[in-house]
């Protein structure tokens, strides 16, 4: 049974969407066969890999007009498979408002995916989308940026986490929390570190993903920056956090 992964802040700006593509990226080169599903309208996930938009979605999936199986796309990458999405996606939470089962439908889809891992690149909101998200996963990967406010808002996702488990998941877990776009010259940095290192312990990854100029050129070519520049200190990282990250897994 795959291992499916919730990658969410609802900060917007965190990294979220690179981390996602960079460990998925990463744990293909590890071996593992792994399911990106793009669950953010903006679809970033989706064009940072080079990936169509235009065919079946996400949306398609979740309103059951299409199954998992015919939807994913396949990337460049060996072992590394899409669920795309596209704006439209954000008008489904509206749609299926009343429905029964609107928050476990993407645990539905996801139930026999023939992968080892499945990454969820989650919305920077707290709506439906993201309880999909949550309901479906066994664990989260929360990023934060080590930035003023950056820990504005964990509360509120905790707290939504904490419903979830109380009323549609209760083995839901925190995998890790993961410091990005850290700047180690900032006295700021430092203080955000120690913070989370006292709210989650060991949960905190040892890794840091510092602030990297090439990390923010890659999804303009479509590539995780493990492709575009793998010697640069973000590709680096993405590969030492992938390696915690299965080191975590059960």
């Amino acid at each position: 049974m795959a291992q499916v992964i919730a990658v969410t802040n609802q900060k917007g700006g965190v990294g979220k969407t690179t981390t996602t593509i960079n460990v998925a990226y990463n744990l293909t080169k590890a071996g593992k066969s792994v399911l990106l599903v793009d669950l953010d309208p903006q679809g970033n996930a989706s064009s940072g890999l080079s990936v169509s938009r235009d065919k079946t979605t996400t949306r398609d999936v979740l309103s059951g007009k299409s199954s998992l199986k015919d939807a994913v796309q396949k990337t460049s990458y060996s072992k590394l498979d899409v669920l795309a999405t596209d704006a439209e996606l954000a008008t489904l939470e509206t749609e299926i408002a009343t429905e029964k089962n609107r928050a476990i439908r993407l645990k539905e889809a996801l139930k026999d995916a023939p992968y080892d891992v499945v990454l969820i690149d989650c919305p920077p909101s707290l709506g439906l989308l993201t309880v999909n998200a949550l309901s479906a996963a066994h664990s989260v990967i929360i990023p934060v940026q080590t930035e003023y406010y950056a820990l504005e808002g964990l509360g509120q996702l905790l707290e939504t986490m904490k419903l979830v488990r109380q009323a549609l998941n209760p083995h839901l877990a925190i995998l890790g929390v993961v410091m990005t776009m850290h700047n180690s010259r900032t006295t700021l940095s430092s203080q955000v570190e120690e913070q989370l290192r006292a709210n989650f312990k060991d949960r905190l990854f040892e890794t840091v993903v510092p602030r990297n100029i090439r990390v923010a050129e890659a999804p303009s070519h479509g590539k995780p920056v493990g492709e575009y520049d793998k010697w640069s200190k973000g590709a680096r990282a993405y590969k030492a956090l992938s390696k915690e990250i299965l080191e975590r897994l059960p």
